[in-house]
C-alpha cells in the first residue's frame, strides 16, 4: 500500500524554510517600505491637500521671554504670537516661574493670575497672525542677574491648531488647477517629445557605438574610455560646458557657424523654440548614450562567432548580418535598456534646469513640479504633478511588460 506524497510545501520543513526566509527577508521589506512605499504614499496625501510652503509648519502659539525697561519701568515682557496667519490656534496657555531675584509690583494682565512665584496666563483662541505683548510690571535689586535669568528661562505654552498636513480634509482642487487649460497638455508634449527622443536616439547612438568598437584594434580601450566621458563627468560641469560653447554672444559654435557662412548672424540655440528643446534632448542623447553603448557592447561581444563565419559563407551582407543576426540577439537587451531609460529620462530635471530653467519650451512635468512646489510655493500642487509622473510610469510599464510577454509568448 502506498502513501499519497503531500504538495510540496505542505510538509513540516517546507513550512519551517518558509517562516525563516521571511523572516530574513523581513529586514529588507521593511526597509523598502521605509524608503519607497511611505514616502510614495506622503506624496498622494499631499496631492489632495491645499498646502503651500507655509502650511509645512503647523499652527501653533510662539512666545519669546524678555526684560524690558529699567528702574520704576521695568517689566517682563511675553511676546504671543501665531506662527500661522490664517490658522486659528485654541487653548493657549502661558505658565512661567517668576526668579526670586525680582518682585511683582503692578497689576497684572486681565489674562494672567499670580501664585506665588508661578504666573499663569489663559489666552485663549489667538487669530492667524496674533501678535501681541503681555507686560508684568517688576522691581529688581540687579537688573543684569535679572535679565540673566529671566532670558535664560523657557515658559511652558499648551495651544493646538488644525494641521492641514495631518487634517483628513481632502480636496481635488490641485488636480483641477493642474489639468484646467492647455499648459499641462503642452508641458505633457514636451515630456514625451524629450523622452521618446531622447531614449530612442541614446540606444541607437549607443549601438552603433557598440558596432564600431566590437572590434580588436590599437587604442581600443583608450577610445572606450572617451565614449564614457559624457556619462561619467559631472553634470554641471557639461551642462555649462554646452552653454559656453553655445553661447550667442561668445560661443565658439556660433563663431565658427557666422565665419562658415552657415547662419547670418548668431543662433540662441538655448533660448529659441523649437531650437531649446531640440539642443536638451540631443544633449540627452549625448550624455547617456554610453550606458547603452556599454550593455549593447557587452551583449555583442557574447554572441557566438560561428553564425557570422556562416552567413560570409554564405555571401550576406553586412546589413543582412546585423538584420538577421546580430539584432534578434540584441533585442533582449535593447527591451531592458529602452524600459530604463524612458524611465530615467522621464524622470529627468537636473539637465533641463541647468540649461534652460525649464524657459523657451522646454518645461517638462518635473521642472513643473519643481515650479508649482518651490517658485510658487503650492506643496500640494507639486505632489499632484509628481502622482501624474507616477501614474504615466507606471501605464507605461503595465503596457510595456504586457507588450513584452506577447511578443515573449508568456
Amino acid at each position: 500500500m502506498t502513501h499519497p506524497v503531500p504538495p510540496t510545501g505542505t510538509t513540516p520543513l517546507a513550512r519551517r524554510e518558509a517562516r525563516l526566509a521571511w523572516g530574513l527577508l523581513a529586514p529588507t521589506l521593511i526597509s523598502v517600505a521605509l524608503v519607497v512605499v511611505l514616502p510614495l504614499l506622503a506624496i498622494f496625501w499631499i496631492s489632495f491637500k491645499p498646502i503651500a510652503l507655509a502650511d509645512l509648519r503647523p499652527p501653533a502659539p510662539v512666545v519669546r521671554e524678555s526684560l524690558r525697561g529699567s528702574d520704576d519701568n521695568m517689566r517682563i515682557e511675553y511676546r504671543v504670537r501665531n506662527s500661522s496667519q490664517d490658522k486659528l490656534v485654541t487653548g493657549v496657555t502661558l505658565t512661567d516661574n517668576i526668579p526670586d531675584l525680582v518682585t511683582v509690583t503692578g497689576d497684572l494682565p486681565e489674562v494672567c493670575s499670580l501664585n506665588g512665584q508661578t504666573l499663569f496666563c489663559d489666552v485663549g483662541d489667538i487669530e492667524g497672525g496674533y501678535n501681541e505683548r503681555l507686560r508684568i510690571p517688576i522691581a529688581a535689586a540687579d537688573k543684569d542677574a535679572a535679565e540673566e535669568v529671566v532670558e535664560g528661562s523657557e515658559p511652558s505654552v499648551t495651544g493646538s491648531g488644525d494641521n492641514i498636513l495631518t487634517n483628513t480634509t481632502f480636496t481635488f482642487e490641485n488636480f483641477a488647477r493642474i489639468f484646467d487649460g492647455d499648459e499641462f497638455w503642452e508641458v505633457l508634449w514636451v515630456t514625451l517629445f524629450y523622452t521618446v527622443v531622447g531614449t530612442i536616439g541614446a540606444l541607437v547612438v549607443g549601438l552603433f557605438a557598440a558596432m564600431l568598437l566590437n572590434k580588436s584594434f590599437r587604442g581600443q580601450g583608450i577610445l572606450r574610455g572617451l565614449y564614457l566621458f559624457p556619462y561619467v563627468a559631472p553634470v554641471i560641469a557639461v551642462a555649462f560646458s554646452w552653454l559656453i560653447l553655445f553661447d550667442p554672444f561668445s560661443g565658439s559654435a556660433n563663431a565658427l557657424l557666422v565665419q562658415m557662412g552657415v547662419a547670418p548672424s548668431a543662433i540662441n540655440f538655448f533660448g529659441e523654440r523649437p531650437l531649446a528643446l531640440i539642443m536638451v534632448t540631443v544633449f540627452e542623447i549625448w550624455r547617456y548614450f554610453p550606458l547603452s553603448f556599454l550593455f549593447i557592447l557587452a551583449r555583442m561581444q557574447s554572441i557566438d562567432t560561428d553564425m557570422y563565419e556562416a552567413a560570409d559563407m554564405d555571401g550576406a551582407s553586412p546589413f543582412q548580418k546585423f538584420w538577421y543576426l546580430s539584432l534578434p540577439q540584441l533585442l533582449g537587451i535593447l527591451s531592458v535598456l529602452f524600459l530604463l531609460r524612458f524611465i530615467w529620462t522621464f524622470n529627468k530635471f537636473d539637465d533641463i534646469f541647468l540649461l534652460t530653467g525649464g524657459n523657451a519650451g522646454t518645461r517638462t512635468l518635473t521642472v513643473n513640479v519643481y515650479e508649482q512646489a518651490f517658485a510658487i510655493s503650492n506643496i500640494g500642487a507639486g505632489a499632484a504633478v509628481a502622482v501624474v509622473i507616477f501614474c504615466c510610469l507606471l501605464l507605461f510599464s503595465v503596457f510595456f511588460f504586457k507588450f513584452m510577454s506577447q511578443e515573449e509568448g508568456l
